[in-house]
């Protein structure tokens, strides 16, 4: 991100308005809608202001003289639009003495950017693209114009006369968020959005107690909770929409070291983040102490999200933690996210089961030699079941020798699916026998291990063969 979106105070002084012809008007008219008071050098000499009301006139002043030596007290930021080498020479001036400029089309120039706009009163939604691509931030504007309702603004402005009677009458911060979380989601914020604003204004006047309304305990403070949200295999665009929820809602996050940095961008942004994950090979906190701090969050009044990669109950240790807060008097829940073995199938069309060749799924985990040697693998020998290994790169050539001494053909089929749906995603494809070489060709974890006929389905796979048989056809050729 090279451009922040910041909101300009138009009250606090005048734009600099430099430029011609219709280029320059649409930037006026822009401005004016937004209530700024614009100087105007209108380099052309057309200062017609026709189509616009007597108060937008009120606030143009029309300059005289070379706008690049003009006075620049008082101005707040200058803009350029059809202004040609001015524009250039503007530029160079306003950063000279520290105002911003936009140069209209000419990023070298500016020091901001106007973003597309979704003007809803009070509410504004800003959307930027760098300045790369107008057309695309004008395509993202057109599907959010088409989302919010059309009273969002005055549900803004509702909020804005109660706010300081309510804050005023609830002392604890955290309650706050919550009984307006309470009144937009509820009721009252659907009777601002129908129209019916002076009845939403009597339902939140009966409010007796705003701070039990929030969601108080008895001693007044707020009632903490934890949720454990399933964050997926990586793409952020796999979270289910109540696992967004529950990001946006958090105060505190404890999520794993596998949690990518795009799903964390999608929390709230003034919610704590603690990293408690542990890598192989490397020591993380334990456990214990990882349940004592969704324990103490919870009783201080905080809603806490333990956000796990996958789904928090496959090989996630959902289940134990779940036990201690119940055992704790904790109020939980929890939200499910794909699994690898799931994320991966699709991104590779890996049907892991398919009419009369694979009617059974099992799934393991073996990131450790040891684990994999604990494992009874006759009981995985099936030629209709699909074996996926979790955590399993290290212990491949365990895997391997398992199950071929168990009976398994050396020929199965075998997948290992590296860092699946993320965009450095990697797939690799063989034969049982393969296994531990394929696994020393991916660049890094983690990985899930798929073995089993329905791997021979898969998009790496009819890749594979493709460029075996060219290679043939090339052979033969020479």
């Amino acid at each position: 991100m090279r451009f922040l979106p910041v909101f300009l105070d138009l009250q606090s002084g005048p734009i600099l308005l430099v430029g011609a012809g219709e280029l320059v008007r649409a930037k006026l008219r822009l401005l004016l809608a937004a209530g700024a008071r614009i100087r105007w050098y209108a380099i052309d000499g057309n200062r017609d202001t026709a189509g616009l009301d007597a108060s937008e006139v009120a606030r143009i002043e029309h300059a005289q003289g070379d706008p690049v030596t003009a006075d620049l007290a008082g101005v707040i930021a200058i803009l350029c639009a059809g202004a040609g080498d001015v524009g250039t020479a503007m530029s160079a001036r306003a950063k000279a003495v520290g105002l911003p400029v936009n140069v209209m089309d000419d990023l070298a120039h500016s020091t901001f950017i106007f973003p597309a706009i979704v003007d809803r009163g009070d509410v504004v939604v800003a959307i930027g693209t760098g300045g790369s691509s107008p057309v695309v931030a004008r395509r993202v504007r057109e599907r959010i114009e088409a989302m919010l309702p059309a009273r969002i603004g005055d549900l803004a402005t509702f909020i804005g006369r109660w706010r300081k009677t309510m804050h005023g009458r609830i002392p604890e911060m955290p309650l706050r968020r919550r009984f307006w979380e309470r009144v937009i989601d509820g009721p009252i914020g659907a009777l601002v959005l129908a129209g019916r604003a002076g009845e939403a204004d009597h339902a939140l006047n009966d409010i007796a107690d705003p701070s039990a309304f929030a969601g108080a305990q008895s001693a007044g403070a707020a009632d903490g909770r934890v949720t454990l949200v399933g964050a997926g295999p990586g793409d952020p665009d796999l979270l289910t929409i109540k696992a967004l929820r529950a990001l946006q809602d958090a105060d505190i996050i404890f999520y794993d070291e596998l949690v990518s940095k795009e799903i964390l961008d999608r929390a709230r942004r003034d919610a704590a983040r603690v990293p408690v994950g542990r890598r192989v090979g490397k020591p993380g906190i334990g456990q214990d102490a990882i349940n004592k701090l969704l324990i103490d969050a919870a009783q201080s009044g905080q809603r806490a999200v333990r956000l796990k990669g996958g789904d928090p109950f496959i090989f996630g240790r959902g289940g134990e933690e779940v036990e201690v807060l119940r055992e704790a008097g904790v109020a939980y829940s929890v939200i499910p996210g794909i699994t690898a073995a799931l994320g991966a199938a699709a991104e590779s069309e890996v049907p892991l089961t398919f009419r009369h060749e694979a009617l059974r799924i099992t799934f393991l985990t073996a990131h450790r030699a040891s684990d994999a040697e604990t494992v009874d693998w006759s009981t995985l020998t099936d030629q209709q079941m699909t074996v996926g290994v979790y955590m399993g790169t290290t212990a491949a050539p365990t895997v391997r020798a398992g199950l071929l001494l168990a009976g398994r053909s050396p020929q199965t089929a075998v997948g290992v699916f590296a860092r699946a749906t993320r965009p450095d995603a990697q797939a690799v494809v063989g034969t049982l026998d393969q296994l531990p070489a394929l696994v020393d060709r991916i660049d890094g974890g983690p990985a899930i291990l798929v073995i089993g006929d329905v791997v021979a389905h898969s998009a790496p796979w009819r890749a594979a063969q493709l460029n075996q048989l060219v290679s043939q056809v090339m052979v033969a050729a020479e």
